[in-house]
C-alpha cells in the first residue's frame, strides 16, 4: 500500500487518520516501530516536510535515512532510454535498491515543466511506486500533496470548522509559476470533507479538468458543493476558510515568459484584511511571500492559522507511517 493522493483513500479511513492524527497532536503515545527505518528522498526543495518527518520517525524510533537530489546521481525514468545523457542511474535501479535498506520510502519530486503532458504523468513518483519493494509515501510531487492535505483537514476540525461550512480557495499573484499540487490536493480534501468550496481564480489560471471531476464527484458523493468562479466578491461571501495559493497557467506549462504576461495584471489579488469576515480564518500550506500572496496584516492577525497548520504536518506525519507499519493500528 502506497500514501500517493488523500482521496484514493475511502472516508471513513481519512476520518480515521484524522482522528489518530489529533490524538497524536494531544499527546497520545505513537505506536513503537524501532526495528523499521524510514528513508527519505528529496528532489526538490524542503522545510516542514523534512523536518516533520524527521520528527515523526524520532517519535516512533524509527531509523532514518535522509538523501538529497544533489547528493546523488541523476535520475532517469522513462522505459527503454539509451542512458548517454545527464543522468547516471534508472529509477529502476534506485527504487530497488532503496527498498532493501527501509521499510518505507518517502519521496518529494517537483514537475520539470518540460511537458504538461509527462508531469501530469507523475514520472518520478508512479516509477518509485512501481520499483520499489515497500510502501512508497508522496512528500509532494507533479500532481498531488496528500501529507498537506491531510494536516489541513485535521486543522479544519481543530478551528471548529463546519464539516459543510465554506471554504474558499483561491489563487494568488506570485512572481513564479509554482506548481499544482496543493491546489490540487486541497479542493479534492475540501470536496471529501463535504465542504461547500468555492475555487477562485482569475481567466487562464483554471486547475486541470480531471482535477475538477474528480472534486465534483467528490462533493457530490460526500453532500458539498464545488463552484468555479471569477468573481471574487461573490465567491468570499460568508466564507469560513479562505485557503490562498499561487499555481502556474497550465495553457503556459513550459512558457515561464508567457505565464508571467499573463498574471501581470492581477498583482491584486493578494490577501487582505478587506477579503476576510469577522469568523474568516486564513489557511497556506507555507512558505509564503508576505505582501506578495497575503498580506502582513492578515499573516500576524487573529484570521491566520498557517502555523497551526504546519504544526500539524508532524501528527498527521506519524499517523501515516503508523497505518503504513504498524498492523495493531491499521485494524
Amino acid at each position: 500500500m502506497n500514501f500517493y493522493h488523500l482521496s484514493e483513500l475511502p472516508e471513513p479511513e481519512v476520518q480515521r487518520l484524522v482522528v489518530r492524527a489529533a490524538a497524536l497532536g494531544h499527546g497520545k503515545p505513537a505506536a513503537n516501530l524501532g526495528t523499521s527505518a524510514l528513508g527519505l528522498f528529496f528532489l526538490a526543495p524542503s522545510l516542514r516536510t523534512s523536518a516533520s518527518f524527521q520528527r515523526a520517525a524520532a517519535q516512533l524510533q524509527m531509523q532514518l535515512i535522509q538523501l538529497n537530489g544533489g547528493s546523488v546521481w541523476g535520475l532517469e525514468t522513462r522505459d527503454g532510454i539509451t542512458m548517454d545523457g545527464e543522468a547516471a542511474e534508472h529509477v529502476k535501479e534506485a527504487a530497488a535498491v532503496l527498498g532493501t535498506y527501509v521499510d518505507v520510502l518517502a519521496v518529494r519530486a517537483f514537475p520539470t515543466r518540460k511537458s504538461l503532458q509527462e508531469d501530469l504523468g507523475d514520472p518520478v513518483m508512479k516509477a518509485f511506486m512501481q520499483h520499489c519493494s515497500v510502501p512508497v509515501i508522496n512528500m509532494e510531487s507533479t500532481r498531488w500533496h496528500p501529507c498537506q492535505a491531510l494536516a489541513d483537514r485535521m486543522t479544519l476540525d481543530q478551528i471548529g470548522v463546519p464539516q459543510r461550512g465554506k471554504m474558499v480557495l483561491t489563487w494568488a499573484w506570485h512572481p513564479k509559476p509554482l506548481p499544482h499540487a496543493v491546489p490540487n490536493s486541497t479542493l479534492t480534501m475540501a470536496a471529501q470533507r463535504g465542504m461547500d468550496v468555492v475555487l477562485l481564480h482569475p481567466p487562464g489560471f483554471h486547475l486541470h479538468p480531471d482535477v475538477i471531476q474528480e472534486a465534483e464527484f467528490l462533493a457530490h458523493t460526500n453532500g458539498g458543493n464545488l463552484t468555479v468562479t471569477h468573481d471574487r466578491q461573490t465567491a468570499l461571501q460568508n466564507a469560513d476558510v479562505v485557503y490562498a495559493k499561487s499555481w502556474g497557467s497550465l495553457d503556459h506549462w513550459t512558457d515561464a515568459a508567457a505565464d508571467s504576461q499573463l498574471r501581470q495584471p492581477f498583482r491584486d489579488w493578494c490577501v487582505t484584511p478587506d477579503w476576510l469576515h469577522p469568523k474568516t480564518k486564513f489557511m497556506h500550506c507555507l512558505p509564503v511571500r508576505r505582501n506578495v500572496v497575503v498580506s502582513d496584516a492578515v499573516l500576524d492577525g487573529p484570521a491566520s492559522v498557517v502555523v497551526q497548520q504546519a504544526a500539524n504536518r508532524l501528527p498527521a506525519q506519524t499517523a501515516i507511517l503508523e497505518s503504513l507499519l504498524s498492523p495493531v493500528l491499521q485494524k
